[in-house]
């Protein structure tokens, strides 16, 4: 059994598929889940809304408490992490992480960026140790086989790879790098764009998305099964 961790980050409730005004990052995670459990229908799936309910952002004492050793941890320490050891349980039980985000000022919404600074804990997901020889930071998930996949959505056109907005679209990157730092380099995206336009091109990049995607799941299905089956 594959398990997936569904997390959404738009501050809209809905998807555009479904309410006026809705969110198309929720429309294409959404989407790509359902093809999902058509095609296995056996497999778990947890849901991390992160947009609609946001962890708590990284503090001081939250800081203080994932740097001190576990065992000399006061009681308001554990306290402190306790939301971050649930979200970094999720994440390691996951196989394949399923991420919707929506382009907030060319970058990540904040609710998603807090649940990163939740989950990227030192001795957790990644290690540090100072007298180690060489690079004294190391990902603690890499090798593990899991998948990320960035479902995106952007108001504006050309944010893609040598498009002409590249250099501003902070998501995918944004994204991308601290979830690479902690060794989860097998990643995916589609998204949308055109949506302030409101017109053909957005029902055309909808359109070219939702295909995308059940390419993806076909795809990322069969090489699933095929590693099952060795």
């Amino acid at each position: 059994m594959t398990r997936l961790l569904h997390i959404d980050s738009s501050a809209r409730p809905g998807g555009s598929d479904t309410q006026a005004h809705g969110s198309h990052s929720r429309r294409l995670s959404a989407r790509f889940v359902r093809r999902w459990r058509e095609l296995r229908p056996g497999d778990d799936v947890i849901v991390r809304d992160v947009g609609l309910h946001p962890p708590a952002p990284v503090t001081g004492g939250w800081i203080h408490a994932a740097f001190t050793p576990p065992a000399q941890r006061e009681p308001w320490m554990r306290e402190a992490l306790a939301e971050s050891d649930a979200l970094v349980e999720e994440l390691l039980a996951a196989d394949l992480v399923v991420v919707g985000v929506p382009m907030y000022n060319f970058g990540m919404p904040a609710q998603l960026k807090a649940w990163i600074d939740n989950v990227v804990r030192v001795g957790r997901t990644f290690g540090f140790d100072r007298a180690r020889e060489g690079e004294p930071y190391w990902p603690m998930l890499a090798d593990q086989g899991r998948q990320l996949v960035l479902l995106s959505s952007r108001g504006d056109y050309g944010y893609g790879r040598g498009e002409r907005l590249e250099a501003i679209n902070h998501v995918e990157p944004g994204v991308l790098t601290p979830l690479r730092y902690i060794g989860i380099d097998d990643a995916h995206s589609v998204a949308v764009e055109y949506d302030e336009f409101g017109d053909e091109r957005l029902r055309a990049s909808i359109e070219r998305a939702e295909r995308d995607i059940d390419a993806l799941v076909q795809r990322l299905t069969a090489e699933r099964a095929l590693r099952e089956a060795a």
